[in-house]
């Protein structure tokens, strides 16, 4: 394997500098990728993280993987780039210092603007080596994603390798043209998106999550045999899956003062009262009411709103199974 002009021996540890762009002082800045091989060959997995900068707690998930040597393989290949987007990550913003949206970018260009010129290497030099890839994301704006895998259930292996992943929802998530996840699709990879928290927060239960879920893929592919770590984990799967084929948000009516009423991940009922919103003076306050049944995926965690920001994102068309999902689909 050769990465970036430099060989990738077997059963070694490689760390590669890719260097695209310098700061405004022309100090270099470069993105770490670790790279650790098994002696005997096997797929390879991509664990990335911090497309935007300020998501940090997928950040933390990629490097408790590298911390607990968990991506050291027996067979095959682990990749982790922990901080993709390092600019974002260091002034705590979403977007590259050209001020665009990294994960709209793909799959670049060589002459393109600083975010294009750089998912233009991500996509050249290190994207044709893997077969699969776990990007790790959180909610943006103060919202907090229940930890989910989005995918395209119409792939019957990458809807197959969430469900190994897992988590309790599953959302049937249309690719968006130019991202990271529809560019690896269009080249053959099986990528699974993983949502959890929201940015510039740090949540135990969500890293935990993303862990188990990326130690059972690897398992699955036979990359190395987890079991004993996720039995001392305690992260036997115990909840039936839910895998989400739409969902809404339910939007502020007036702005104000915004409390939630309910717990993510909570099954609520149509006209149940998940929320309200009040004016700082008691002169009003009204209440927010679910418009139809289904689960709290996301939820706004900030204190004040304006009318029209989105406040719940509730699952509407759902398969629940305690079989596999992916036989109810096809």
């Amino acid at each position: 394997m050769k990465i970036l002009n430099t060989n990738v021996p077997k059963g070694k540890k490689t760390i590669i500098n890719l260097n695209i762009a310098k700061l405004h002082t022309g100090t270099s800045l470069s993105v770490p990728i670790i790279i650790q091989r098994g002696k005997k060959d096997g797929p390879c997995i991509l664990f990335s993280a911090g497309i935007h900068g300020d998501e940090i707690n997928g950040v933390e998930i990629v490097r408790q993987i590298i911390s607990n040597k968990f991506n050291i393989p027996e067979c095959g290949t682990v990749i982790c780039i922990p901080v993709i987007n390092v600019f974002g990550f260091l002034n705590q913003e979403r977007e590259f210092p050209d001020g665009r949206d990294l994960n709209r970018m793909f799959p670049g260009s060589k002459r393109g603007s600083l975010a294009s010129r750089f998912a233009y290497y991500l996509i050249k030099e290190i994207v044709p080596h893997i077969d699969y890839c776990i990007d790790f994301h959180t909610g943006g704006d103060m919202r907090f994603n229940y930890s989910q895998i989005r995918v395209d259930a119409s792939c019957v292996e990458t809807l197959e390798l969430a469900q190994i992943f897992g988590v309790k929802f599953i959302k049937d998530a249309e690719t968006r043209d130019k991202s990271f996840r529809k560019t690896l699709a269009d080249m053959g990879k099986k990528v699974l998106l993983f949502e959890g928290g929201k940015t510039l927060n740090l949540d135990r239960l969500v890293t935990v999550n993303g862990i188990n879920g990326a130690l059972r893929v690897m398992s699955y592919l036979g990359i190395r045999d987890f079991s004993n770590e996720l039995k001392e984990r305690s992260a036997s799967r115990t909840e039936l899956q839910t895998l989400i084929k739409s969902s809404k948000w339910i939007r502020a009516k007036h702005s104000g003062m915004f409390r939630s009423h309910i717990r993510i991940g909570t099954f609520v009922k149509k006209d149940e009262i998940i929320g309200s919103i009040t004016d700082p003076y008691g002169n009003f306050e009204s209440n927010i009411k679910s418009g139809f049944n289904g689960y709290i995926i996301c939820a706004n965690h900030a204190a004040l709103v304006n009318q029209g920001d989105a406040l719940f994102h509730i699952s509407k068309d759902i398969i629940e199974a305690d079989e596999k999902i992916s036989h109810r689909l096809h």
